[in-house]
């Protein structure tokens, strides 16, 4: 990855982290400031997603189903669609779908799952840069209260909080592109400019191949 002018020379930009956390909000600005091509996840079409929430044993696996086929159908429409010239920022990495398999499927559905993902997942190049963006489950916790989606009611403190650490091993265990780290508690770049210009050139100094930010370092 350059180490100047990252994002306006970036061709593949992924904004990753866990439920509440503002990863789509932030994919939207960058895609804005990178007059990139958004590729977002569509959690109102997933059919079985406000199901799974009111019965997880019944629903897991069908759920879990509909948001793999989704990614796989946006990955595998991000690569004909590719073009030198063209940028594109998502809001979602296809290798993390077995985080969310391995919380709410029991071994079976699991091992199940697992066959399936292995069959069809593409093998894509990964992303010229991840910016995963972190927050304490406390954190998380207020925001899905906070903003009150009707499918997100149902889901319980404990589920979050095991989210966020299946995050956080996750991106510990992943080297497979260049990772800026945000610690989003003190920062708000949805709402204020200056945060997100203060990003953009946090990002935009990456020398290494995983760097963190924490607002005021």
């Amino acid at each position: 990855m350059s180490t100047r002018n990252t994002l306006t020379s970036t061709h593949h930009v992924v904004v990753e982290g866990p439920i509440g956390v503002g990863k789509t909000s932030l994919a939207r600005r960058l895609g804005a400031y990178m007059d990139a091509q958004l590729v977002l996840e569509q959690p109102e079409l997933n059919p079985f997603l406000s199901r799974l929430y009111r019965d997880q044993e019944r629903f897991a696996l069908p759920a879990q189903l509909s948001f793999l086929l989704q990614r796989i159908d946006k990955v595998r429409a991000m690569a004909e669609a590719e073009h030198p010239e063209r940028r594109i920022v998502a809001d979602f990495l296809i290798e993390k779908d077995p985080l969310f398999a391995l919380l709410n499927l029991d071994e079976e559905q699991y091992a199940l799952y697992r066959r399936l993902y292995d069959e069809l997942a593409p093998r894509t190049p990964s992303p010229d840069l991840v910016v995963y963006l972190q927050a304490s489950p406390e954190t998380l916790i207020a925001r899905v209260r906070k903003r009150g989606f009707d499918m997100e009611r149902r889901i319980g403190d404990a589920y979050l909080t095991a989210l966020a650490h299946g995050y956080m091993k996750f991106f510990h265990d992943y080297d497979a592109a260049p990772v800026m780290i945000v610690n989003s508690e003190n920062i708000n770049f949805v709402d204020n400019d200056a945060d997100f210009q203060l990003l953009v050139k946090r990002i935009e100094a990456m020398r290494g191949h995983r760097e963190y930010f924490n607002r005021g370092e």
